[in-house]
C-alpha cells in the first residue's frame, strides 16, 4: 500500500527500523515454537504499513509498522476466513495471530504463502480478460453477507466512507498544483464526487485494490492480498483500478463487468483524483529519477480520470 496522509504512532522512528528478521525469529520462538526451526527471510516486495517475512516455504509473518495499521490484524483474523470461501481466487489464509512481545508493541499474524507475481501489464496475457476477472472478484466480494462486518472508519482509513473526509487535503493539493495540472477540471470532478451520494445497503470493499495487491500466475489473476483496509461501506474506492491499471478496451470490460451506476463512478473518480493529487504534490518538483517517474505516473492517472469524465458527458 502506498503512503497517504494517515497519522500513526510509529515503532520506533519511521515504524520500520525496529522490525527485522531477528525480531521475527524471537517472536516465533516465544509464541509459536513449533515453527522456530523454519528460516525467516524478508519478502522481495515489501509494504509500508506492514513488514512481511517468509517463514519457511509455506508461511509468512506480517508485522504492522504502527498502531493504526495494527487495527487490521484482528479484523483480518476474524473476517478473511469468512470472505475466502465466497471469492473466486485465494486471499491470505490466516494461520495464527501473535501478541505483542520481545519489545514489539502490536498484534501480528502468521499467514499462508500465496504464490504469484504482482500484476504488472507485461505479466498479464490479455488485459480485457483480466479486467473481467478483477471485476468478477469485486462483485463476489460485494455479494458476501455484510452483517456484523466492520463499518468504514478509522481502521479503513475512511475507505468505504464518503470521499468528503479527504476534502481539505484534496483542495490543498489542488492549490499546490495550480499551473501543473488542469486544476479547474480536476476540482470540478472532485466536486462531482462529493455531490454523488450513495443509495443502498453497505457492502464489503477491499479498500486498497491496487496493482501491488493483485497476484498473477500464468498470465491470469491468481490471488488478492492485503485486506488491511477492508470493511463494509461504499465500494467506490475499489474502482480506482479502472484508471491505475486499465485503459481503452480493458477499462470498458471492467466497467461493463462491475455494472455500477453513474454516482458510483463519480465517487470512484474522486478517490482516484485524491490519491493521485496528494501524491503528485509531494514529488512534483523532485529531481530524483525515481520520484520523477512516480510523478509522471500520478500525472497520467489524473489525465486519464479527466479524459474519462469528458467522454462520459
Amino acid at each position: 500500500m502506498v503512503t497517504d496522509s494517515r497519522t500513526s504512532d510509529p515503532f520506533p522512528g519511521d515504524g520500520r527500523a525496529g522490525i527485522d528478521a531477528a525480531l521475527v525469529r524471537r517472536l516465533i520462538a516465544a509464541q509459536f515454537p513449533q515453527w522456530s526451526a523454519l528460516p525467516v527471510t524478508p519478502v522481495q516486495l515489501d509494504g509500508w504499513d506492514n513488514r512481511t517475512y517468509r517463514l519457511g516455504d509455506e508461511l509468512t509473518v506480517r508485522l504492522p509498522t504502527a498502531e493504526q495499521y495494527a487495527l487490521a490484524i484482528p479484523k483480518e483474523t476474524t473476517w478473511l476466513p469468512v470472505l475466502a470461501p465466497a471469492l473466486p481466487v485465494p486471499i491470505p489464509p490466516i494461520v495464527a495471530q501473535g501478541a505483542p512481545g520481545e519489545g514489539y508493541p502490536y498484534d501480528w499474524s502468521v499467514r499462508g504463502w500465496l504464490d504469484g507475481d504482482v500484476a504488472r501489464p507485461g505479466r498479464i496475457d490479455h488485459l480485457p480478460d483480466f479486467a473481467v476477472a478483477v471485476g468478477e472478484f469485486l462483485l463476489a466480494l460485494q455479494a458476501v453477507d455484510a452483517t456484523g462486518g466492520p463499518a468504514a472508519g478509522r481502521h479503513s482509513f475512511h475507505r468505504g466512507a464518503p470521499p468528503a473526509f479527504y476534502d481539505d487535503e484534496t483542495r490543498a493539493a489542488l492549490a499546490a498544483l495550480t499551473g501543473r495540472v488542469d486544476t479547474e477540471r480536476a476540482a470540478g470532478v472532485w466536486q462531482e464526487a462529493l455531490d454523488a451520494s450513495r443509495q443502498g445497503q453497505p457492502v464489503w470493499f477491499h479498500g486498497d485494490f491496487a496493482v501491488n495487491n493483485l497476484l498473477t500466475k500464468d498470465g491470469r489473476l491468481a490471488a488478492v492480498i492485503d485486506f488491511g483496509t477492508c470493511g463494509v461501506g461504499d465500494p467506490a474506492c475499489d474502482l480506482v483500478i479502472a484508471w491505475t491499471l486499465f485503459s481503452g478496451a480493458s477499462r470498458e470490460a471492467f466497467r461493463d463487468t462491475v455494472a455500477q451506476d453513474d454516482a458510483m463512478w463519480a465517487r470512484a473518480r474522486g478517490w482516484a483524483l485524491w490519491k493521485a493529487l496528494i501524491c503528485l504534490a509531494k514529488v512534483v518538483d523532485a529531481e530524483d529519477a525515481d520520484d520523477a517517474a512516480e510523478a509522471e505516473g500520478h500525472r497520467r492517472v489524473i489525465e486519464e480520470v479527466l479524459a474519462d469524465r469528458a467522454r462520459q458527458r
